[in-house]
């Protein structure tokens, strides 16, 4: 009735067709009503009015449920005309504002009113910017009673998984060879690893930060183990499928477990690495470790040389619970000289003599490396406390000894013999391109032939060789099919990277580096060059210094899995 009258009796007024909900406080004589308007009235003012466009339903096509809505709290006084105008939600087509002309007795005061419109499309605009992120049209129908009806498109079902490409892969040269020794690859498997989708993935090297350790608690990155110790029992297997019975455990198996503060014990994981140790002890597999060259042994830090033994024991704890026995050797570098080489061997020998427990220096092997200590510096040390020597073919051509390769590898099989020890050794290549020795450092992706001192009696023939390559089982796959060493399944070849350079993909910090400066879990600092010098050790992690470090045979560290 209110507003038929008001619609007669003021023509130059109208309703546009958008449907209204219009609540208003009505304050006559202490009374108060509230009025719903959904209705649809005519345009009257153009030739091309809407006037046959009668109809007691509309429909309108929107991106979200709700339709426009307007309060308005109005003190009753003298009367007066009120307009006011509200703009639907920013949508990808602008549309004509919704113009309501009233005149009513009792209505005079609208001072809210623009506050009230303000905050209703700030409301309107943020839900519109999250309407627009889902793929949904609503339809809805309003009837003359204001109940609405809405109709919701079903969302887009899921994409089907892509297929697995077909990969070509190129045929290789092949050679003859008397080696009958084991090939291995470090602590990834790129297959396993690169498996889609990504919660699939198998790698054994899930770790995290100390400040994720302090938001999530230990239980938290205990779980981390154990599920790197769940994914390393795939790997046996897969390696027992492809013949490949020869790996090298990652460092980042248990994070933390060696630090000061954070440090655990094993023993909650024993069960679980009790059944990968059975299963590599069925197969007849080698398992080995790698400590990081934060590991120091000839430290003058104290420091430094307790985090470095911390680490060597939880090394010994994961190969003792999963009951590997001597061959599961720990491979160290003689590290940083600290600017006096001669003293930083002695404290080596008096750190292994004095200091290492037994069960530690009894699976430690040292390994010549390419900038601070070749065979020259280590083989007398080996022999005289009786520690096996792993020699590594890279190393040596960076850093070369003064004794022929074939002569090393002879007296380091002999401590090996008194030992116990099944006879190991490393290889890589250098990236194609690379000139200085900082860029020959990196490892190639593969490995293109076997050194010839693994052809002659009595010197190689029959070791286990590490082919450490960025490649991993990929290298070792390849040498299986250029030497016939092993059968290769067709399905566990991919085709190598056509375009290697010399450059490395190891993560890169933005800070400064420092030079030739180690610093210990007190943040003392010591001086010193070499692949112990430029990384900061604290409780057995590595900091980012600046450089590009390439943990030799180690992979990626991800937090968290």
């Amino acid at each position: 009735m209110f507003f038929s009258s008001f619609l007669s009796s003021s023509p130059r007024r109208f309703l546009s067709t958008k449907s209204l909900k219009f609540s208003s406080n009505l304050r006559s004589s202490s009374s108060f009503a509230i009025l719903h308007i959904a209705m649809d009235a005519p345009a009257l003012s153009t030739e091309n009015s809407l006037s046959r466009r009668r109809s007691a339903r509309i429909r309108t096509m929107a991106t979200s449920v709700s339709t426009v809505s307007v309060t308005a709290t109005a003190t009753a006084q003298d009367d007066s005309d009120i307009a006011m105008t509200t703009t639907t939600p920013k949508r990808k087509r602008t549309q004509k504002a919704v113009t309501v002309a009233a005149e009513t007795e009792g209505l005079s005061d609208l001072s809210s009113l623009d506050d009230d419109e303000s905050a209703t499309q700030e409301s309107k605009k943020s839900s519109a910017k999250r309407t627009k992120k889902t793929a949904r049209k609503i339809k809805v129908d309003i009837d003359e009673e204001g109940y609405e009806d809405t109709k919701v498109k079903k969302t887009r079902k899921p994409r089907k998984p892509k297929p697995e490409p077909v990969y070509v892969i190129p045929d290789v040269e092949r050679r003859e060879t008397k080696f009958r020794g084991r090939l291995g690859y470090a602590c990834l498997n790129t297959i396993l690893r690169n498996k889609k989708p990504a919660s699939e993935a198998v790698f054994c090297s899930r770790t995290c930060r100390i400040d994720s350790i302090k938001k999530n608690g230990m239980d938290w990155v205990k779980d981390l183990g154990r599920k790197n110790v769940q994914d390393l029992i795939t790997m046996i297997q897969w390696n027992e499928d492809n013949n490949i019975r020869f790996l090298r455990l990652s460092s980042e198996m248990f994070p933390f477990a060696s630090h000061s503060i954070y440090g655990y014990s094993l023993e909650y994981c024993a069960p679980l690495l009790a059944e990968a140790g059975a299963l590599a002890k069925k197969y007849g597999h080698r398992l080995t470790t790698h400590p990081g060259q934060f590991t120091q042994l000839g430290s003058p830090k104290p420091g430094v040389i307790e985090s470095s033994v911390r680490e060597l024991e939880y090394h010994c704890q994961m190969l003792g619970l999963m009951g590997v026995g001597k061959d599961g050797v720990t491979i160290l570098h003689g590290g940083g000289v600290y600017d006096d080489k001669s003293a930083a061997i002695e404290r080596i020998k008096n750190t292994i003599r004095e200091v290492l427990p037994q069960h530690c220096r009894d699976r430690l092997v040292l390994e010549n490396d390419e900038l601070c200590y070749n065979a020259d510096d280590l083989l007398p040390i080996c022999e005289e406390l009786d520690v096996p020597l792993v020699f590594d073919y890279h190393h040596d051509s960076l850093n070369p000894s003064s004794i022929p390769p074939a002569e090393i590898i002879k007296r380091t099989n002999a401590i090996f013999a008194r030992r116990g020890i099944r006879p190991k050794q490393h290889l890589s290549d250098p990236r194609p391109g690379a000139v200085t020795i900082m860029e020959r450092r990196a490892h190639a992706d593969r490995c293109e032939r076997l050194p010839d001192e693994l052809e002659q009696e009595g010197v190689a023939i029959d070791v286990d060789l590490m082919i450490e390559a960025k490649d991993k089982e990929q290298a070792v796959l390849q040498l299986y099919r250029i030497y016939g060493l092993e059968e290769v399944k067709y399905e566990s070849l991919r085709p190598p990277n056509e375009n290697q350079t010399k450059e490395t993909k190891g993560r890169k910090s933005s800070k400064r580096a420092k030079k030739n400066v180690v610093v210990d879990e007190d943040g003392n600092e010591n001086e010193g060059e070499g692949e112990g010098a430029g990384e900061d050790v604290i409780g057995g992690e590595i900091e980012d210094s600046g450089e590009e470090v390439e943990l030799e045979g180690e992979d990626e560290q991800v937090e968290g899995g």
